[in-house]
């Protein structure tokens, strides 16, 4: 058996820890005989963890699915190298419905509700909020549940049917392009220009927890950020580093950022 317990210390020391431990017991099961296990749905940084276990154990394959190309949120399943039969993510798909014209709901409404129906948020995928309705993404074993009792969102009253994976729509994303220059690549320069925020506020928000680099907790205002990193702040949506472009004569580096909106 894999040493792996300074795998866990690292991703407890980064917030993880009880992900880690979770994941770590299906590969373990999977190890001991079992075909594949699956968790549950989990944002990009769960992948950083799979990835991770999967170094102690060269016997497993990762594999990874959303329910539809491009999904945020993730469902991992670790499976035996030897296994050739199909891997069940266990994924489906629910499309709400409800009337435009009593309210824009969000998808913090959407969410929101269906968190007060007393699920975990581990259970649920991607809310792809579309015009008088969302689709959503759900673990099986709760999504009859949801059909049943899913039937208000802010006092709207809404209809839960199921749906085929393959009817899922990618979710509509603007996305704003900066190309700025900034002294230095530490994340509080970097995330003040993408996001429009000025640095004080940006470093107070760092300091209350409210920025993530590639789906873990900034490690602080002077983290260094580089080509291909995700940056996300809360109420703000998320970016991405897509480029450095250089160095100016004076000293000042150019990045290219998506911001996703």
């Amino acid at each position: 058996m894999a040493d792996t317990s300074k795998l866990i210390r690292y991703f407890e020391a980064s917030g993880s820890g009880e992900e880690a431990r979770r994941m770590l017991d299906l590969a373990e099961q999977v190890v001991k005989g079992r075909p594949y296990r699956v968790a549950d749905f989990t944002s990009p940084a769960g992948l950083v963890i799979a990835d991770a276990i999967k170094a102690n154990y060269p016997q497993l394959i990762v594999k990874t699915d959303g329910g539809y190309e491009g999904a945020e949120r993730i469902r991992i399943a670790f499976v035996d190298s030897d296994f050739n039969g199909t891997v069940d993510m266990g994924i489906r798909a629910l499309k709400v419905n409800w009337d435009p014209r009593f309210r824009l709901l969000t998808h913090r409404d959407v969410l929101g509700s269906l968190m007060g129906l007393g699920i975990d948020r581990s259970k649920f995928g991607d809310v792809i909020v579309q015009q008088g309705g969302a689709q959503i993404l759900v673990d099986e074993s709760v999504a009859d549940f949801v059909i049943q009792n899913f039937t208000k969102i802010a006092m709207v009253s809404v209809s839960v049917e199921a749906i085929e994976l393959s009817d899922i729509a990618p979710k509509e994303e603007k996305i704003k392009e900066v190309r700025t220059t900034v002294a230095s690549l530490r994340l509080d320069a970097v995330a003040s220009s993408g996001f429009s925020v000025s640095r004080t506020k940006l470093v107070s928000a760092i300091n209350a927890g409210l920025l993530q680099v590639n789906w873990q907790p900034a490690k602080g205002a002077s983290q260094e950020v580089k080509e291909g990193d995700v940056i996300s702040m809360r109420g703000r949506g998320r970016m991405k580093v897509e480029a450095i472009t250089g160095t100016s004569r004076k000293g000042r580096i150019g990045v290219y950022l998506k911001r996703f909106m």
